[in-house]
C-alpha cells in the first residue's frame, strides 16, 4: 500500500485520499442501487474518476481487477451460449414435468430441484435464463399462477448457487481471491445446502403448494408435449456435454494440474467453439462467434471491471483498513462473533444491495484482519460464512442477487409482474431462516 502522503501528493488540488475516494465509492454505491444508470456505466465512471483524481494511477488500477474472476464468468457464460442452442435445457424442463404427470406442486418440485442443480455446476444467472421461459409457458397450459414457481427458482438458484465455486458470482470472486478450489466449496458449503434446500420447499409447500390444482385437460396438454422435439441439434448436443464434462472435471482436478479456474473456463470456451463451428467455412464462422459472444452479458463483464477499480482505490487510501479495524473492535477480535457478525451482516446487506459490489468489498476487509486472528490459514470460518451469507442473502429482495432480476423481467415480459414488497415480504423472513440454519453449521463445523 502507498503510504498516505505519497497518495495525497498524487491527488488533485492535494485533497485528502481517504474522502475522495470515500465520496466516490458511495456516489457510485448509491447510483447503483438507484437502478436510474446502467451499472455497468456507473461502475465504469466510478472507476474512471478514481484515477483522473489521482486517488489511483493506471497501473494500480489494473492490478486491482481481478481477472480470474473474469475470465471464468465470460467462459461459462460462452459455454453455456452454445450449448443452449442444442435445446438439451427446455428437453430437461419437459422431461421433468412429465416424470410427475404434470402435477402443479410435482412440477414446481422438479424445476426447483433442476434450477439448484444446475445452478450449481453451471450459475444461477445463466439457469434462470435458461429455465424461467419454459416455466412460464408450462404455467400458462396448465392455466395457474406462475408466481410460486417463479419465487421457487429464484430460492432454488441462489441456494443452489452457494454450494459450488462456479455456482454464484461471490463464489467465484472469493474463490479468487483466496485461492480456494472447486473442490474446497464443495467439501465445506455444499454440505448443508440439500438440508436449507428442503427447508425452503417445506415452506413454500405449506404457503401455495396444498392448493395448487390444474384441470385434467390441461394436465393432459402439458404430458402431450415431445420432450424430444426440444432437442435441435444432437450433434452440438454431443459436444457440448463432451466439453462440459472436461471442463468441470477441470474444476475438480485444478489444483493437481496447476490450473486457475479461469484458464480452465476459457479453454473449454474456445475448445466449444472449435467444435461447433468445424462444419462452416470462415464467413459463417465469423457469423457464429459474433453470435455467440452476442449473448455473453458484457454489462455483468464491465459492471466487475469498474468495481474491482472503484474497490481498490478505498483499499489504497486505507478506507478498508479503517472498516476491519471496526469490526475488530466490536467483535473483540473473537474469531467466533466476528464469524457469525460477518454471516448475518453479509446476508442482511445482500438482501438490500447487490451481493457482487458487497463482497467485493469485504474481501479485502477480511484479508486485512489475519494479524489478529494469528495468519490466513485462521480466517477460513470467516471465508465460509462471508460465502453463505452473500450468496443466502441474495434471496432476500428482488434486488439481492442478479438472478431475482432476470426473473422479474421474463414474468414482467409475461404480464406476471413480481412487485417488489409483496415478494420481501415473504422472501426476507425465509431469507433469515437460512442463515439461522448456515450459523448453526458454521458453528458446529468450525468454531
Amino acid at each position: 500500500m502507498h503510504g498516505e502522503s505519497e497518495l495525497a501528493a498524487q491527488v488533485i488540488f492535494g485533497w485528502d485520499p481517504l474522502w475522495v475516494s470515500s465520496v466516490l465509492f458511495v456516489a457510485t454505491y448509491a447510483l447503483i442501487i438507484s437502478e436510474k444508470v446502467n451499472r455497468a456505466i456507473v461502475a465504469g465512471m466510478g472507476a474512471g474518476l478514481m484515477v483522473a483524481l489521482g486517488v489511483l494511477n493506471q497501473e494500480t488500477a489494473i492490478s486491482g481487477i481481478d481477472f480470474n474472476t473474469l475470465g471464468l464468468l465470460t467462459g461459462m457464460m460462452v459455454i453455456v451460449a452454445i450449448t443452449r442452442n442444442s435445446g438439451i435445457f427446455q428437453y430437461v424442463a419437459v422431461w421433468s414435468a412429465k416424470k410427475v404427470d404434470a402435477s402443479p406442486w410435482g412440477i414446481l418440485f422438479m424445476l426447483s430441484l433442476v434450477t439448484a442443480i444446475f445452478s450449481a455446476l453451471l450459475d444461477n444467472v445463466t439457469t434462470v435464463l435458461l429455465i424461467a421461459p419454459v416455466t412460464l409457458l408450462i404455467s400458462h397450459e396448465l392455466k395457474i399462477n406462475p408466481y410460486p414457481f417463479l419465487f421457487a427458482e429464484i430460492f432454488a438458484s441462489n441456494i443452489g448457487g452457494t454450494a459450488t465455486l462456479i455456482g454464484d458470482p461471490p463464489n467465484i470472486m472469493i474463490g479468487s481471491a483466496v485461492g480456494l478450489s472447486f473442490n474446497d466449496f464443495l467439501l465445506n458449503l455444499a454440505p448443508i445446502i440439500p438440508f436449507i434446500f428442503a427447508v425452503t420447499l417445506a415452506i413454500i409447500y405449506l404457503v401455495w403448494g396444498r392448493s395448487m390444482h390444474a384441470t385434467t385437460d390441461a394436465r393432459e396438454r402439458i404430458m402431450k408435449f415431445k420432450e424430444k422435439d426440444a432437442i435441435t441439434d444432437v450433434r452440438l448436443l454431443k459436444q457440448s456435454m463432451f466439453v462440459l464434462a472436461l471442463v468441470i472435471s477441470g474444476f475438480v482436478l485444478a489444483h493437481p494440474l496447476r490450473l486457475e479456474p479461469a484458464t480452465i473456463a476459457m479453454f473449454g470456451a474456445a475448445l466449444l467453439l472449435l467444435l461447433s463451428n468445424l462444419k462452416n467455412d470462415a464467413e459463417e464462422q465469423s457469423e457464429e462467434v459474433n453470435k455467440t459472444f452476442g449473448n455473453v452479458e458484457w454489462i455483468t463483464i464491465f459492471f466487475f471491471i469498474g468495481l474491482f477499480i472503484a474497490v481498490k482505490g478505498i483499499e489504497e487510501a486505507g478506507v478498508l483498513r479503517i472498516l476491519a479495524d471496526l469490526v475488530i473492535n466490536y467483535t473483540d477480535g473473537d474469531l467466533t462473533v466476528t464469524a457469525l457478525t460477518i454471516l448475518w451482516v453479509s446476508a442482511v446487506a445482500s438482501a438490500v444491495v447487490d451481493n457482487i459490489p458487497f463482497v467485493a468489498t469485504m474481501i479485502p476487509v477480511i484479508k486485512s484482519m489475519a494479524p489478529t486472528f494469528g495468519g490466513t490459514e485462521y480466517l477460513m470460518p470467516l471465508w465460509w460464512s462471508l460465502a453463505l451469507g452473500a450468496c443466502l442473502g441474495g434471496n432476500g429482495s428482488l434486488v439481492g442477487a442478479s438472478a431475482n432480476l432476470i426473473v422479474a423481467g421474463f414474468a414482467e415480459r409475461a404480464g406476471h409482474r413480481i412487485r417488489f414488497l409483496p415478494f420481501m415480504l415473504m422472501a426476507f423472513p425465509m431469507m433469515l431462516l437460512s442463515i439461522g440454519i448456515a450459523s448453526c453449521y458454521v458453528y458446529f463445523r468450525y468454531l
